[in-house]
């Protein structure tokens, strides 16, 4: 979305937007019930739909920002992922799957799949296909869990 097309829009119809905006504060100030929120909805569509922006774009949009975020929380979880293997705990769940966890971690998988559930600080983040990173952090939390069982 340019923000000269923004800006275009806003010089061309301040009028109707302020008029828009004292329905919203006269709707929201006199209307104490649901309807005032189903108003509220149907004023603010009615301006995004006078303002030229299709529901494609807005989809467009939110599929973007949602994707961002995942990708962000993806490199995020990467980084914790190897600054917290040391204190990785690995279980092997007895039934050919096992669980990994860190303080901001759980991932589980199943022994001899190319992939693993991944879950950061609650959110979970989808199957993983098992990388070098991925790998690196199963065996390293693996190693641990023997050596301490060892002790």
């Amino acid at each position: 979305m340019d923000m000269q097309v923004w800006s275009d829009f806003l010089q061309q119809n301040w009028l109707v937007i302020v008029i828009a905006l004292v329905v919203l504060f006269i709707v929201l100030n006199l209307v104490k019930t649901m309807v005032k929120w189903a108003l509220v909805i149907i004023i603010v569509l009615a301006l995004v739909v006078y303002s030229g922006i299709s529901l494609e774009q807005i989809n467009q949009v939110v599929t973007t920002v949602k994707d961002d975020t995942v990708d962000t929380l993806k490199n995020e979880a990467m980084d914790v992922m190897m600054k917290e293997a040391k204190d990785a705990k690995y279980a092997d769940n007895g039934d050919g799957t096992f669980t990994i966890t860190t303080p901001n971690l759980e991932m589980k998988g199943t022994k001899g799949s190319d992939k693993v559930d991944v879950t950061f600080r609650g959110v979970p983040l989808g199957q993983w296909k098992i990388n070098d990173t991925v790998k690196s952090f199963i065996s390293e939390s693996q190693s641990q869990a023997g050596g301490s069982n060892g002790k």
